[in-house]
């Protein structure tokens, strides 16, 4: 197997680059810190090919996918994004562009030109790393927020549509909830709870993925918490989300 992970730098993606190695997987990993994902590819056993790209310039997920679609690709892990913290009359906008541009636009080209290849074959796996941020509104990370809603109700209708079309195709979406990465020091926010391990939700994703689960979230407290908010008003969501991403500012 060869599975294609973006965002393979740090966080998650590095962790599923690690694991997926020490299974035997060859890899392709993208990223625009080139050390970084030198000094991965040495630690790692198999074949890891680098690829540096800026996935917020449109012409270079296309180019991406020109430079990896005769590599057989057999897995598809569209790990990168980041998140940008603050009220949204005062985010940069630029900044916010940018954030669009990876969080959706890179995910959704490199996940149609992969599928329309895996489709053709009738193999393949999808991972698109989403957030349990994409089940409700987040104020003061509204953009992001929003942009992993995107993904996740991408990633379900697709996975209908491959479903009914009777494909072999697996496509879902990874939506953990905090996690010990970089994103904090990106967004310049410390998260309000203790997050888990990107090994652990790395672990897991990839043994829910092949399991062709859809939807996938990790942790016993997102579980509760996803189940808990299916019964309150979305005026209350909304308010108690308020509260918990000021926790943030109040933690920095």
């Amino acid at each position: 197997m060869k599975a294609l992970i973006t965002g393979a730098s740090s966080g998650i993606g590095r962790e599923m680059a690690r694991i997926l190695s020490a299974q035997g997987c060859d890899l392709i990993v993208a990223a625009r810190r080139t050390p970084r994902l030198e000094t991965l590819r040495n630690e790692l056993k198999t074949d890891v090919r680098i690829l540096t790209a800026d996935l917020s310039v449109e012409e270079e997920c296309f180019d991406l996918y020109r430079r990896t679609r005769d590599d057989s690709v057999d897995l598809l892990i569209n790990c990168a994004g980041f998140g940008i913290f603050g009220p949204f009359l005062e985010t940069d906008l630029r900044r916010e562009l940018q954030m669009i541009d990876v969080n959706i636009r890179a995910l959704h080209i490199l996940t149609k030109l992969f599928c329309r290849d895996f489709v053709r074959r009738d193999s393949g796996y999808i991972l698109n790393v989403a957030s349990s941020a994409a089940f409700q509104p987040g104020p003061l990370l509204s953009g992001y927020y929003a942009s992993k809603a995107y993904v996740l109700r991408l990633t379900e209708a697709l996975g209908e549509e491959l479903r009914r079309s009777g494909s072999h195709v697996y496509v879902g979406a990874l939506c953990p909830g905090p996690v010990e990465t970089e994103f904090n020091s990106v967004a310049d926010v410390k998260f309000g709870l203790k997050g888990l391990s990107a090994e652990a939700v790395a672990r897991y994703a990839l043994k829910k993925m092949f399991a062709r689960k859809t939807v996938i979230v990790p942790g016993a407290a997102m579980k509760a918490a996803r189940f808990a908010e299916r019964f309150l008003p979305e005026r209350a969501v909304v308010r108690a989300a308020y509260h918990f991403q000021k926790k943030k500012t109040d933690a920095r």
